[in-house]
Order: C-alpha cells, then structure tokens, then sequence
C-alpha cells in the first residue's frame, strides 16, 4: 500500500514544531527518524493531514552529563546511545540495550525520543525509562513540563503526551554508590522483537539488595515494573529462595499476553527464566 497523502512541513525550531501542532489540534505527526512511522503511514495504520519533520533540529540532539543526571535530546539516535563514552561509563546497560534494538540500519536512524513516544510494548527504551527512574520532558505551546516515567505509559501505543506536546528530553538521575543493573531479552532470531526483555538494577550494600527496580517489555501492553518480584527481591542477596518468591510474583506482575508464536503461558516460564539470569548477574 502507499501512505495516504499528506501536507509536510520540516520545523526550523522546536517553537515551530509546537505551533504546528497546536494549529492542527490531533491531526498532524511528528517524524523523527521515521522507522515506526512510515511504515504505519504506508500500512495506513496512521493517517495524518500534516507531518512536521523535526529531523533537522539539532537542539534535540545531544547527550548531557549535569551534576545530578544524564540529559538525553528526543532527536539523540539509538547508535548515539550505543557509542556514547558516557553513556557506557554511566549506564552500560544502555550500551549494552542499544546495541539490541533491531538492526545497524534501523540503529543509524532511529531515535530514543521517538521510540518512547510511540510506546511500542516490545520495545527497549520505554521499559529502560521505567528501570532507571527517568523522567522527561514535554514541549508545547503552552510551555515544559517534566513528567515521571511511571506515569507516562497508558497502554498500547498510548501515553500521557497531550495531543499537542512532543518529547523533547529524556533525564536519567546518576547512579547512587553501590548500583548496579542488568539487561536481556529473549528472541526467536537476532533483530527480532523480544518475546520477553527486562532492565533490573538495584543498590548493592554489602550483599544485600535494596531499591530493586525490574521493568519487563514484550510481554504485556505496555512496559511493566514488576513490583512484585521487586519488593520479594528487596533485602534479600538474590538467593534462590528469594528469586524463586520473585518468579512466583511475575505471574500477577505481568498477565502476559500471546502473540503470534507464544502462548501467556510460555511468556510467562520465560520471563521468570529470564529474571533469574539477571538477578544473578546483580549478585
């Protein structure tokens, strides 16, 4: 199919970019890197009357080390991410994730802003956003304001962002002493979706665990904490008692659901498979 037709405007300023989509009210997109969105236009799964192509403001594109947390712009691609030396001296397991997301093409144009706007649930970054604590930053007409991960994602493909905001910033707070974290995921082949991935960090003092954070993808709707296994985690030194309570809890955690190779009951063996793997990379 060809994608329907459509006004196009490239924005020279963010400012611009929110004008337009205050004037449009709903009925215009933004395009970033355009690999989630053009293949929905062509599919005519998204049927916009304008795009506003914000490809080219540089503004967006940047990593930021303040004194209290990494800035990241919307527009900053994944393969920025994956070869960032701070990202990769700050939080390897964004190195480590990034080098996952799909394909060398896809990484080369792609961005972080744009994948956790769309909220796709087998995603990597939004459950990354979950994990480590972020917050980000949304950009209209009417001004900024910075809203908490835990309450951006509200389903499939869906989030918080009014009809006339764009993401303009993603904000990692610096790791306290003693953290550390995990990542994986589970696929049928290399590039593919996960059939289930997670992001687990945690405190380490001593041996023992505290402030767990688990956040699963590609399992539900939408990217999970799974708050369960987070508390049954939480004071333990990831011992197998204490994980095998984890992997009890991801059962409510999750409700995973099926997809066209596997059944919930086979998204949730692996997911407790998988947690087990990281919590032991923690300890």
């Amino acid at each position: 199919m060809k994608a329907p037709s459509f006004a196009y405007e490239r924005a020279e300023s963010l400012a611009r970019a929110c004008a337009l989509l205050h004037q449009h009210a709903g009925n215009a997109r933004i395009l970033a890197g355009g690999q989630s969105l053009i293949p929905a236009l062509n599919l005519r799964l998204s049927q916009p009357d304008l795009l506003i192509d914000i490809s080219q403001l540089n503004e967006l594109r940047h990593i930021t080390v303040t004194a209290t947390e990494l800035v990241v712009g919307a527009l900053t691609r994944h393969a920025d991410i994956e070869r960032s030396a701070d990202v990769k001296r700050l939080f390897p397991v964004l190195t480590q994730a990034a080098a996952q997301i799909a394909h060398p093409a896809i990484r080369n144009r792609g961005t972080m802003g744009g994948s956790i706007a769309l909220a796709d649930p087998a995603a990597e970054w939004p459950a990354a956003t979950l994990a480590l604590d972020m917050s980000l930053t949304l950009a209209s007409e009417r001004g900024e304001r910075r809203v908490p991960a835990d309450s951006f994602f509200k389903g499939i493909y869906e989030t918080g962002m009014a009809q006339d905001e764009m993401l303009k910033s993603i904000h990692i707070p610096l790791p306290a002493a003693g953290t550390r974290s995990a990542f994986g995921e589970l696929t049928r082949r290399s590039g593919d979706y996960a059939i289930t991935g997670a992001f687990v960090t945690a405190r380490k003092s001593g041996a023992t665990l505290s402030a767990t954070r688990i956040a699963f993808f590609g399992v539900a709707g939408q990217p999970l904490l799974a708050r369960g296994a987070m508390a049954a985690l939480d004071g333990t030194t990831g011992d197998a008692a204490a994980v095998a309570r984890a992997q009890a809890c991801l059962a409510a955690d999750l409700d995973p659901i099926a997809d066209l190779y596997n059944t919930p009951a086979t998204k949730l063996h692996l997911s407790r498979v998988l947690l087990a793997r990281l919590v032991a990379q923690l300890a």
